[in-house]
Formats: C-alpha cells, structure tokens, sequence
C-alpha cells in the first residue's frame, strides 16, 4: 500500500499510474484479441458480429466502471485520512454492492439483449452469432462487476501492481483459450465469449482473496462493521453519477454503432469494429491515467494538501502527453496496419472505414488527456457536478453532430464529431480546474485562513 501524500508528485504518480496502464494496456490486448483471432480464423462476419454486440457490452461495463470509481474515491479518501477501520468496511460494502448489483443487472442484461441488437439494426446475417457472444458476456458479468471492484479498491490503496500481476495472467490466458477455442475447436464467436468468461471468473476469484489479505494487514482497535449504510451512501453518490456517465457514453456509442449499421454493410461494421476497439484502446490507457489522478487527488484532500493536488494536475499533464505521442503516431501514420492485423484478406471497405476513423480522430489524443487530467481532479475532489457536466457536454455533442454531420458526410461526418466534442469539453472542464469549483467551500475557507497566517508571518518577519 502507498501513501500518495508523500515525495515528488510526478514521481509518485509515475509510481502508481504506470502499473495500472500496464494493467489496461493487458486487458485491452485481450479485448482486440477476441477480434482479431475471431476475424482472421472465424472470418469478416464473426468480426462483424463481435464488433456489433461491442456498444452493448460497453453499457454493461459502464455499471462496473462507475462503481469501481465510487468505492475507489471514498476509500482513497479513507486511506488519507488514515481511517482504516471504515476502510476495512468501505472495501466489504463495495464488494457486497458488486454481488448484489452484479446479478440483478445480469438477470435485466439478459432479456435486454436481443432487443436491443434488434435497435441497433444489426444485420440479420451476423444477428444470431452477435447474440450468442452477448449471453455469454452477460453470464459472466458478475465476474466483470467483482473483479473492478477489487481493482478499484486495490487502486484506492496505492497498490496498483497487485491488479497488474492478475490481469497480465487473466490476458495471456484468454488469448491462449480464443485460440484454442476458434483456431482449433472452430468454435466461432461462442469460442471468443467462453474464453473471456473462463479468463474473467478466475482472475475476478483470485483478485478477491488478495484483496482479503490487503485488508488484514491494516491495524484497528476495533473490528469494524463488515457493512454499512453511511459507506454505501457515500459510495453512491460518486458511483450513481460515474454510473450515469459511463452508461451515457456506452448508450452514445449505441446510436452511433445505429448509424454506422444503418449503412448495411459487414465490411464497414467490420472496420469500424476494428476502429473502435484501437480507439477504446487510448482512450481506456488516458483514463486510466486520470483514475490514478484521481487516488491522487482524493488521497491529498483528505489530507488536506491542495497545493500538492495542483502540482498533482501539472505532472498529470506531461505523463499525459508522453502516454499520448505513440498512440498518435501508430493511428495516424500506420493506421491501415493496425486495422489489417485484425483481418485476412480485409476487403477495401473494411480497410478504408478503419483508417479514416484513426485518422481524424487520433490527432486529438493529446486534448482528450487534458480533458481527462482536470475531469480525474474533478472526480477526485467529489465535484461531481462538474465532472458530469464535462462528460455529458462531451458526448451529447458528439452524438448530436455524428447525426447532423452523417447525411452530408457519410462516415466521414460521425468521425469528425469525436474531436469536436473533445475540444470544447476539454475548454469547459479546463476552466472549471481554474476556476478552482474543485475545491469545497469549507476546504477554501480554510485555505484562505493559511494563506492569511503565512501572509502576517512573512510582515512580522520583514
């Protein structure tokens, strides 16, 4: 466990942050492996298929990713105000929250599906293989809620390389069974979804003991509650927006995974697909960087360090644009390769909507990590308002001009509503940090009366 009050910022967050993209950039490897084995050994359409049930799973993902922000915000701030007895019962409440949560979402997922693939206006010749990958996607997601949980509370301690050494196993042990399961049981798209169910469920198990063992190391007078009202309130209120966030951006993907079926071609839902995913790759790796931003800032608020959260959202910046510079030039210069590693013998249409996509899009990477740097200080510092008026700006404008821009452009006007939307989302939340609306007013009283105490001390000196 780390102490994120303490030594150089950028040091320590260099420290904290690099295990944790280690560990997204894994998990993304065997996301794009369910593709890229499922494209080059099961053929255009099981890519399609997979590509096509992808806004959906994401939707699912959002209810595990905002949760796992909300127990780990509070329990950051626990953990710096040294607290440990109501961390020990924040981590039990976050856990319990994850089982309940994770089957009631799993029971509504799974009548949910079929329709909604229906909506998206999925084609009818890879409808029947992109529901049979979503059901067992689903059957797995209390796996997927349990295991972000861990994470989210192994983060909130400073212990980022515990997550890391599971996921690197969990990865090479997906990709291991989408290989054995397609290239050589051709088991198709129930293949890919068996191996990542298989993978979930037994890194999801093995994080939760180690996160049992993380805990007893923490020294109460007392034992705490394993559960607790004030806890899962607490959490609430930071996961339920975080929640809302991410299920906005996952049902904005939705409508423009409509848009781009709407155009009723394989091959463009195919390379889209393909796109998407190298994208989701980034933008996962920057925000995973602005979770740690976030530990961060929760851990020096609770201990009452602002101007050490300000130095925080400076280094944050320069590790921000060197994570940033390699996505920028493999999409932007080598896009064709990276989309043609997915597919064999990828068709032209398929080759060219991956391309223009990465293309446009990419540039903008190093807008999107300032955006995602001031949103992780804004989520950190529970200003919820303001992280949510940022993310929400974000999307509404990208879904409202994908739709506006499409019947003019094609595919090229949805491209281009993604940097448009960054960019002034980017200036809002900016100014927001400047602004200084992260900082609660009783925390802003206080560091006014500092500033006042250390003003007369520097004149009596004088």
């Amino acid at each position: 466990m780390t102490d994120l009050t303490r030594d150089n910022p950028t040091k320590t967050l260099i420290k904290f942050s690099l295990p944790m993209v280690l560990s997204v950039v894994f998990q993304q490897f065997y996301n794009m492996a369910d593709k890229l084995i499922a494209g080059r050994y099961a053929g255009e359409d099981a890519l399609a298929a997979v590509s096509a049930s992808y806004p959906i799973t994401m939707i699912i993902m959002a209810f595990a990713l905002g949760t796992n922000i909300g127990c780990s915000v509070v329990i950051s701030g626990l953990y710096g105000g040294k607290k440990y007895g109501e961390v020990k019962t924040a981590v039990s409440t976050s856990v319990f929250l994850a089982l309940c949560a994770g089957i009631v979402l799993s029971a509504i997922s799974f009548f949910l599906s079929n329709p909604l693939l229906r909506l998206l206006q999925t084609p009818d010749n890879i409808f029947a293989d992109s529901a049979l990958y979503l059901r067992i996607y689903i059957y797995g997601f209390i796996f997927l809620y349990l295991y972000n949980i861990c994470t989210g509370a192994f983060n909130a301690l400073g212990n980022s390389r515990t997550p890391l050494y599971f996921l690197i196993a969990s990865s090479v042990g997906n990709i291991i069974l989408d290989y054995i399961f397609v290239a050589i049981f051709h088991w198709g798209v129930a293949g890919v979804g068996w191996a990542t169910f298989i993978a979930q469920g037994i890194s999801s198990m093995l994080s939760l003991i180690a996160l049992i063992i993380e805990i007893n190391k923490l020294k109460t007078d007392s034992k705490p509650p394993l559960l607790s009202a004030s806890s899962l309130k607490k959490i609430l209120v930071l996961a339920v927006p975080s929640i809302l966030q991410q299920s906005f951006v996952s049902v904005g993907g939705l409508m423009i995974q409509g848009l781009v079926n709407g155009f009723g071609s394989s091959s463009i839902i195919a390379g889209y697909g393909v796109a998407i995913q190298l994208n989701t790759f980034a933008i996962t790796v920057f925000n995973t960087s602005a979770n740690a931003v976030s530990n961060y800032t929760a851990q020096n608020i609770g201990s009452g360090n602002l101007e050490r959260v300000r130095e925080g959202f400076r280094s944050a910046l320069k590790i921000g644009f060197v994570i940033a510079l390699p996505f920028v030039v493999l999409y932007a210069f080598f896009g064709n390769v990276m989309v043609s590693l997915f597919m064999d013998n990828p068709t032209a249409a398929a080759l060219q909507t991956g391309r223009e996509f990465l293309l446009i899009v990419s540039p903008f990477y190093f807008t999107v990590m300032i955006k995602l740097s001031a949103d992780g200080i804004m989520r950190g510092a529970s200003a919820v308002r303001y992280f949510v008026m940022s993310t929400f700006s974000d999307l509404l404008l990208r879904v409202a001009l994908a739709y506006v821009l499409s019947p003019h452009f094609g595919t090229v006007g949805i491209w281009l509503s993604w940097p448009i939307g960054w960019v002034l989302s980017a200036i809002l939340v900016v100014v927001f940090y400047i602004k200084g609306y992260w900082i609660h007013k009783d925390i802003r009283a206080e560091e006014l009366k500092k500033f006042k105490a250390n003003k007369k001390k520097s004149a009596a000196k004088a």
